[in-house]
């Protein structure tokens, strides 16, 4: 056989995979995902809101598909999982569960379309925030409360679930975690990965109960509360009201803001911060800048709403500070904004998209800890032109950066903005102008949503518009934002299929 035969033919052959296990751990996350609309259901039968028959018929369908992956086709299996397998599951498991969660919108005839209901779908689980559906004063609570949930589950991400429940997995549970966080160097809370995910996930519920008990005795419904308080921690956006969150009080804008802020900080900082740390919380570089630019981005954003009022209010600083903070978590909120909207604003913000929120947070976007990582590489590239002998590395916390990491890094900003640009490509095709495509594509890449970016484009963004072709490329953008691309990336080359040595 010539050498460019057995290329070929080591081409074509498909590495193992542990498919049993695949299958196992898919259908445990859905009879999880099906045990979760047991709150939907419960709050749409206290409210007779006519939706729980078709709440309870997708559970059941969910919760029957789990349980035949998980006892049929994932018998036996064994718990092994290679780095290779880590990313496939990643990417199947983010396909599945969002086209899965696409049921309830349908069995409730809330949405006609399957692509409306996928869309809506994987607008929660990906913590986007971006909504086709219009009238929610008038959809039934319980669905309600499902969409927020799903922007729950899948703030913290679908594979911790698996990893903190699932101990057999070993090293493999490194692999998942590495997957799901493909992108960014993560602290952990505890050596032991399961653990480390329990805190984790700890951290998130306390924070999720606190916002909630704050909202719900500060006057505002049961459903709002909750709503609100899953679709703040988790940053993703979903609200109860087609006005946003226009008709609040003062006093919950302000708890949502200060949520809407520890949300779009490391878990791992959030930790030290309720467990008194407070070194560790000084010493943490990229907590200091994300403070530091989110009260600089309010302040210039407060000055540029007085100048072109003629005057300053207190509710302009609120504003800015509620805007900004929806804006650098990526929790998209909207509300009740000033009538003279200044370029400098759009400018900030659009800007503040791209840079996200912590690193090891919910919040989208490029990350801080990226950004501070590129801006000392440049740094010392400049320094050594001008002294070529200097010696210099790239530290974070004390830690030096290794090249190959900050290779990545590089690699990942390009294909992110790749795909921005793909995205607005698609976008103008379909008819937008080309600051609106770009801009919900940054949006939507950056798992922000609807929030307000340029002069012409705010809270009345109305995704229903979309082309078919449109809303899937979103589902796209949403989807790689979520991963942070790597994982599904990886997966389509042709060099990832090649046989294992």
């Amino acid at each position: 056989m010539s050498t460019s035969q057995h290329k070929q033919k080591a081409f074509f052959r498909r590495p193992t995979f542990n498919f049993r296990l695949a299958f196992r751990l898919l259908g445990m996350l859905l009879v999880i995902m099906a045990s979760s609309m047991v709150l939907p259901v419960s709050v749409s039968l206290y409210y007779s809101d006519g939706s729980q028959f078709g709440l309870v018929a997708a559970a059941l369908v969910i919760l029957a598909v789990g349980l035949f992956l998980r006892n049929f086709l994932g018998v036996g299996a064994t718990f092994e999982l290679h780095e290779k397998e880590s990313f496939w599951f990643t990417a199947i498991i983010w396909l599945v569960i969002p086209l899965m969660g696409a049921l309830p919108y349908l069995f409730t005839s809330t949405v006609t379309s399957f692509t409306d209901a996928a869309f809506e779908s994987f607008s929660g689980f990906t913590t986007t925030g971006s909504s086709v559906l219009t009238g929610l004063e008038g959809k039934p609570q319980g669905l309600l409360v499902w969409r927020s949930v799903s922007q729950w589950i899948g703030g913290m991400g679908l594979i911790l679930f698996v990893v903190a429940i699932l101990h057999r997995l070993n090293e493999g549970s490194a692999r998942l975690y590495e997957a799901e966080f493909s992108g960014t160097l993560q602290r952990r809370l505890h050596p032991r990965m399961a653990r480390n995910v329990v805190l984790m996930w700890a951290v998130y519920s306390g924070l999720t109960l606190a916002l909630f008990l704050l909202l719900y005795f500060g006057g505002n419904s049961f459903v709002d509360s909750l709503c609100t308080a899953m679709s703040t921690v988790s940053t993703g956006g979903f609200m109860t009201h087609d006005a946003g969150l226009a008709g609040f009080s003062d006093f919950s804008m302000g708890c949502i803001t200060l949520f809407m802020i520890l949300s779009g900080v490391n878990l791992a900082v959030l930790f030290c911060i309720f467990t008194g740390r407070w070194r560790q919380v000084r010493a943490d570089e990229e907590f200091v800048r994300y403070l530091i630019v989110l009260l600089v981005a309010a302040l210039l954003c407060t000055v540029s709403f007085s100048i072109a009022q003629g005057h300053l209010q207190w509710r302009t600083a609120a504003f800015s500070l509620f805007h900004i903070a929806s804006t650098m978590s990526t929790c998209g909120f909207y509300t009740a904004s000033p009538s003279v909207w200044p370029m400098v604003v759009s400018v900030v913000t659009f800007l503040l998209i791209f840079l996200g929120a912590s690193a090891g947070s919910t919040g989208g976007g490029l990350k801080f800890k990226r950004i501070m990582i590129l801006a000392r590489y440049v740094r010392n590239y400049f320094v050594t032109m001008i002294h070529p002998r200097a010696v210099l590395s790239v530290k974070v916390n004390g830690t030096v950066i290794s090249n190959s990491y900050v290779t990545r890094i590089f690699s990942y900003v390009f294909l992110y903005l790749l795909f921005v640009a793909l995205g607005a490509f698609v976008l103008t095709i379909c008819g937008y102008d080309i600051p609106n495509a770009f801009c919900m594509a940054a949006a939507n890449i950056s798992n922000l949503g609807p929030s307000p970016v340029i002069n012409n484009l705010g809270a009345s963004l109305d995704y229903v518009s979309l082309l078919p072709v449109a809303k899937w490329t979103m589902m796209v953008l949403m989807l790689a934002g979520r991963l942070e691309i790597f994982a599904i990336v990886s997966i389509v080359l042709p060099a990832y299929w090649r046989p294992r040595n």
